[in-house]
């Protein structure tokens, strides 16, 4: 059934505006007009809901375990020990009700779409599920009993690196090419026309995947036109293992080879030059940054003010889960970069842009651009995703139309988010979710049994 909404204030176009009226139409879409009696919101804005393009839901488990090192050590690499001890751990129902509780956590913070890069494929020794996407199709199952929209981009992950012994710990993340390509064939044909679900492919990194092998999925990729993700340069580390293997550097070796474009998202790109730059600019790619997973693990900071110079649209990610805030993860492009260069709003005026709008449209439109949906913004014919915020919310009260979109991205605390919408159908109501106790009790008990405490 057909409705309209009537917020104090509504977002379009870069701005809050009074007086703007939301139409739905039956299958959850935007309208351009709508008849008959709004649904008043008093004392709230409504906007776009955020997109996560990045995220590993089943790292939820590990938030704080990692933060010594006594028992992570000092950086990414012996960090992923501690993640490797929750993977081998996690039966396929604790991967479901793990994935539930990042989902839910996402939800609260006004999150819409998630696209899940997704590798655990197989039982914790390494053997085969029934169904090789019995993983897949937990993490998805997760994603439909909290609401949220997913995009699952199946990963690829072939070997542990360039003359590299095989690590145990990534025993669950292992398939063949010729395994990859037929089992996200079989996700494919399985979530055909299912609401709120789509697939993606996601080569995992250059270390994981070969170049012989990796140009042979890509280009499977693109035949049935799916969003291209990939983990790139996020190590130095990385690179140079990259440039001892191929003789140049992970983007550059993409580039080399037309695996980059429009349908390309490099996810992290921290650590890359001006000329790889302009080969992002050039095939249309965009970056997903993930900034505060990348603090955490201290991978470095996106050169975020070359990226957006250069046209290239920056999208966001959890990732880790370390923290899950959108509006944290897009006020960090700049404020990273401000600790940098000693200078403030360093993003501010590019293209002739307000910096505000600009982080703005990271957590929405660019989210969808890399994701291949129709969301990101309110217009005609979008998926209805909205998300409403308390307008006398601690951390923006006092903002008129004029000035809330620079104090919603700047300042907003999670308490302020309201409602949130997916196809028009609402999964949070006043800062509640239906399920919430449910997938907060067994997560903790998931957490009991894989770290021994409560």
């Amino acid at each position: 059934m057909s409705f309209l909404m009537s917020p104090d204030l509504l977002y379009r176009d870069g701005g809050f505006l009074p007086g703007g009226q939301l139409y739905v139409d039956d299958a959850g879409r935007v309208l351009a007009a709508g008849f008959g009696d709004a649904l008043r919101l008093g004392r709230k804005a409504l906007m776009p809901g955020f997109i996560n393009v990045h995220s590993h839901s089943f790292q939820r488990l590990i938030r704080g375990r990692a933060e010594s090192r006594t028992v992570s050590g000092r950086d990414f690499w012996s960090w992923r020990g501690t993640m490797y001890h929750a993977a081998a751990r996690l039966t396929a129902e604790d991967i479901y009700d793990v994935a539930r509780m990042a989902f839910l956590e996402m939800v609260k913070a006004g999150t819409t779409t998630v696209g899940e890069f997704h590798y655990l494929h197989t039982a914790p020794k390494g053997g085969p599920y029934e169904d090789a996407n019995e993983l897949s199709h937990r993490v998805i199952a997760a994603a439909q009993s909290v609401g949220i929209r997913i995009v699952l981009l199946r990963a690829a992950y072939l070997r542990s690196g360039f003359e590299v012994a095989t690590d145990p710990g990534q025993t669950r993340f292992f398939e063949t090419a010729e395994a990859f390509v037929k089992n996200t064939e079989a996700l494919l044909s399985t979530y055909a026309g299912v609401d709120g679900v789509t697939v993606g492919i996601a080569p995992h990194s250059i270390r994981a995947v070969p170049l012989p092998e990796l140009r042979e999925i890509v280009a499977w990729g693109r035949k049935h036109r799916l969003p291209i993700h990939m983990h790139v340069a996020e190590q130095l580390a990385e690179n140079a293992a990259c440039v001892r293997e191929y003789g140049m550097t992970p983007i550059a070796l993409l580039a080399e080879h037309g695996l980059l474009g429009e349908d390309f998202t490099a996810v992290h790109a921290i650590h890359i030059t001006d000329a790889e730059i302009a080969a992002l600019a050039r095939q249309g790619a965009t970056i997903c940054s993930c900034p505060t997973t990348e603090r955490n693990l201290g991978d470095g900071i996106l050169a975020a003010d070359k990226i957006m110079r250069a046209g290239i649209p920056v999208a966001l990610g959890s990732d880790s889960q370390a923290q899950i805030d959108p509006l944290e993860d897009a006020r960090q492009l700049d404020l990273h970069l401000r600790l940098e260069q000693q200078e403030r709003a360093v993003l501010d005026g590019i293209g002739g842009e307000a910096m505000a709008r600009r982080l703005f449209d990271c957590a929405t439109k660019n989210g969808a651009r890399s994701l291949s949906i129709d969301a990101g913004d309110l217009t005609e014919g979008k998926h209805a995703d909205f998300v409403t915020v308390d307008l006398d919310d601690l951390s923006i009260a006092g903002n008129a139309a004029e000035g809330l979109l620079a104090a919603v991205v700047f300042g907003m605390n999670r308490t302020a988010v309201r409602d949130v919408a997916v196809g028009g159908r609402y999964i949070l109501r006043e800062g509640r979710h239906e399920l919430e106790e449910e997938i907060v009790a067994r997560y903790r008990a998931v957490h009991a049994r894989v770290w021994g405490s409560a």
